[in-house]
């Protein structure tokens, strides 16, 4: 397994005013959990349909990624809470170098299990405060993280951040609707998620412009391009 402790991530830091260590919510404290570390991938195939994408099937999910990021040899990508280490396969068989960040250690250890590619890098990190350098990577990559952060709009602002000019930013995740499930989920005994408008997220990124976005049932796809030189 090519894991890299955040210990040693930041002895290596090239941006010293890296912020202190985020608060996490409950989601995200029940990821620690090898339990929850060994049924996701199970959870993440069948996700997208018991949330109203019928029949929008990983492959599916994968295909609309690659269509309209063309991931590809030479492109350095973030993959963000990695989880099962699906988006980090998906770049990595379209050649990119991946760097995929969960803060679980049992999750890193099923997705490299799942996913042994060489050009994937997994690193114990919680990307709400990085410390990695300003306009690291040609992509970046989040798959579902945006709804189990503590802090939504700190994590957006560090990716806008790590994105050089020109690069994407691929986000899917479960949007606002408004409705009583959503609202017990929101509390922060219940898991403490957050169900962010589309809306919401464009004015997040202020450097960054949506190019295309894709709502599927109560799932959001949206991509970003960072202000500069496009792909």
């Amino acid at each position: 397994m090519n894991l890299v402790p955040h210990a040693a991530q930041a002895k290596e830091n090239l941006n010293p005013d890296a912020h202190p260590a985020p608060t996490l919510s409950a989601a995200q404290r029940s990821n620690l959990s090898p339990v929850t570390a060994w049924g996701y991938a199970w959870w993440r195939a069948r996700s997208l349909a018991l949330l109203g994408a019928r029949g929008f099937t990983l492959k599916r999910e994968a295909a609309l990624f690659t269509a309209l990021c063309r991931p590809g040899a030479g492109q350095r990508w973030l993959d963000v809470g990695t989880s099962a280490g699906f988006y980090a396969g998906v770049l990595a068989r379209a050649g990119a170098r991946v760097t995929a960040a969960d803060l679980s250690p049992a999750m890193l250890a099923v997705a490299a299990q799942r996913e042994p590619d060489p050009a994937i890098t997994w690193v114990n990190l919680n990307v709400e405060a990085s410390g990695l350098p300003d306009a690291s990577f040609d992509g970046v990559t989040v798959g579902a993280t945006l709804n189990e952060t503590h802090d939504p709009a700190r994590l957006l602002s560090e990716l806008e951040r790590l994105l050089r000019p020109g690069g994407q930013l691929w986000l899917m995740y479960l949007r606002r609707t408004a409705g009583p499930v959503q609202d017990l989920l929101a509390r922060p005994a219940l898991g403490g998620l957050t169900f962010p408008d589309p809306a919401w997220v464009a004015r997040q990124l202020p450097g960054c412009v949506r190019t295309d976005g894709l709502g599927v049932g109560a799932v959001q796809f949206d991509r970003f391009v960072r202000s500069g030189r496009t792909l």
